[in-house]
């Protein structure tokens, strides 16, 4: 176990995290999730029995202080950091013209400032494993929208990614970027709703991103678009 890969990843208390965490740990990887609510991160690892290679640290993914801790725990639990999964992200569901400013700075600094604070805190150590940045985007990172300035975090996000690769390529560092379209997450819980359609599963999405993560060393998958059948943008 002590030899084992270790993944950091962050809002991963419910969720496509909690489903990459569950499938990672299957594997025998040893997990570290990330999440502001301690009441549902406790939730999380009691689902699951408590098991010896969870370690779930509260703090939030958009305080570089905060991020850094949870990077300089994981590694004083386990040792080791091979993969971070950017994974925390929140919409107010509204529009640039329209919507309500209150919610857009949270918005903006979670989806935007903390997968790079995440970059910069774990580069060092990824380095020492040659490990893999995951980020999890969006298909709105890729296809315009009215108003929609959720959409453009992963506009945002989609060029992290890429230029994340063309620095950290040279350090035997990989980078996935994994857009998912609609998908069946608590993310939809302050639009009210489902949106209409067939909708991804978390544990559709978390088979992408341990795919990912279990290429063979010298492979970097960079980019994974992913929607369910039937979502035509």
């Amino acid at each position: 176990m002590t030899d084992s890969p270790v993944a950091l990843i962050t809002g991963g208390g419910s969720g496509i995290g909690a489903a990459a965490a569950r499938q990672l740990l299957d594997a025998g990887h040893r997990v570290a999730v990330t999440g502001r609510g301690e009441a549902r991160l406790r939730g999380f690892a009691e689902e699951l029995g408590d098991p010896e290679g969870l370690l779930t640290i509260v703090g939030d993914a958009s305080d570089y202080e905060q991020i850094k801790g949870a990077v300089e725990t994981t590694l004083k639990e386990f040792g080791r950091l091979d993969t971070v999964v950017a994974n925390a992200g929140i919409a107010t569901h509204d529009s640039v013209a329209e919507g309500d400013p209150a919610g857009w700075p949270e918005m903006i600094l979670t989806n935007v400032l903390g997968p790079a604070l995440l970059i910069r805190a774990s580069i060092d150590a990824l380095k020492e494993t040659r490990g893999r940045i995951v980020l999890v985007g969006s298909v709105a990172g890729f296809v315009h929208g009215p108003g929609n300035l959720y959409g453009a975090t992963k506009w945002a996000l989609t060029g992290l990614a890429e230029n994340t690769r063309r620095q950290v390529t040279d350090w035997g560092v990989g980078v996935t970027l994994i857009a998912p379209g609609r998908v069946e997450t608590p993310f939809w819980d302050s639009y009210g709703s489902l949106p209409p359609g067939h909708l991804l599963t978390a544990d559709q999405l978390a088979d992408s991103i341990v795919w990912a993560i279990r290429q063979p060393h010298g492979v970097d998958v960079n980019t994974v678009v992913i929607r369910p059948i039937g979502q035509p943008n």
